[in-house]
């Protein structure tokens, strides 16, 4: 059930944003270093043996997360195998701004999964946001000339980043919609190791996919690893600690509205670091997306 909005709880639902924007700027800044499976695989590989020592008890034998494994194995997949796989796929032919805005229709996403598999109502304030949400979407989508949805032709990143949107919605559905004992989730090194134990394994075999089909490389060099540094403390382990923590008090569909934050973060981080400032279409798709952050937010 969704509880009332709390500041520590909004400064969790505004904090991962903020590094998931980071992650989509510093992985457009090295898509040329590395392939986008195979920086999968290192970033949570690393954040494995980080996260280990903490969480280590939830590997052995008798754990609670054995007998649950089949639900933690399609968590793993969605959220640490497919998540950011797909949006570093995105990366390589579209920019941070486009891939985060486009990342705002999540609210959609989020309902749509909630109604049809988890029996959640959908209010008129939730229904409102979404609507300017994907108002948003589209102008980003048609450059801010509506026109253009008529012949709109998506590169593949647009469409890599609606795949990612939809695994990160049905991934949060399944992290709070739980029947195992409470101790997982009580403990946030464990949980993200319950999630690491199989996703791991997924993103392992993405990136095994990508090595033998000759699409993998890696050039090692100091802004690769500085990149990596990044990607693993803030948006692998303390984003998705921030998240987790979010989505269990305010739930899933509430949740959902504050990743339209990204693009917002996004826009500043790329015009700092990448020389691409917003264009007008940018600035009246983040109206958009604060007022479907407003809306959605009121109670009835």
């Amino acid at each position: 059930m969704q509880q009332k909005l709390t500041p520590s709880t909004i400064f969790f639902l505004t904090a991962a944003p903020l590094m998931w924007a980071g992650n989509a700027v510093v992985g457009r800044v090295v898509h040329d270093l590395v392939s986008p499976m195979l920086l999968n695989f290192i970033r949570w590989l690393i954040a494995f043996a980080v996260i280990l020592p903490l969480a280590h008890r939830i590997l052995a034998k008798g754990s609670p997360l054995w007998p649950h494994w089949k639900r933690w194995s399609v968590i793993g997949l969605l959220g640490i195998g497919c998540y950011n796989a797909f949006q570093y796929l995105a990366l390589k032919t579209s920019g941070p701004i486009n891939v985060t805005l486009v990342a705002a229709s999540m609210p959609l996403w989020m309902m749509a999964f909630g109604a049809l598999f988890f029996n959640s109502r959908i209010t008129r304030p939730q229904l409102a946001g979404a609507v300017f949400s994907i108002t948003g979407v589209l102008i980003v989508l048609s450059h801010g000339q509506w026109e253009q949805l008529t012949q709109l032709r998506l590169v593949p990143g647009d469409l890599y980043m609606l795949l990612s949107t939809a695994c990160w919605s049905l991934y949060s559905w399944l992290l709070v919609r739980t029947t195992e004992p409470a101790g997982i989730k009580s403990h946030w090194a464990q949980l993200l190791m319950a999630q690491l134990a199989f996703g791991l394994v997924w993103s392992g075999l993405f990136a095994g996919g990508e090595w033998a089909v000759g699409a993998s490389h890696l050039q090692l060099n100091g802004t690769l690893l500085a990149a990596i540094a990044y990607i693993v403390i803030g948006p692998a382990i303390l984003a998705y600690r921030f998240w987790g923590v979010g989505v269990q008090r305010a739930g899933p569909t509430a949740a959902g509205f504050f990743t339209n934050l990204t693009p917002l973060f996004a826009a500043v981080l790329s015009a700092a670091f990448l020389g691409e400032p917003p264009r007008l279409y940018h600035a009246i798709a983040f109206v958009l997306i604060v007022a479907g952050i407003v809306i959605s937010s009121r109670r009835v």
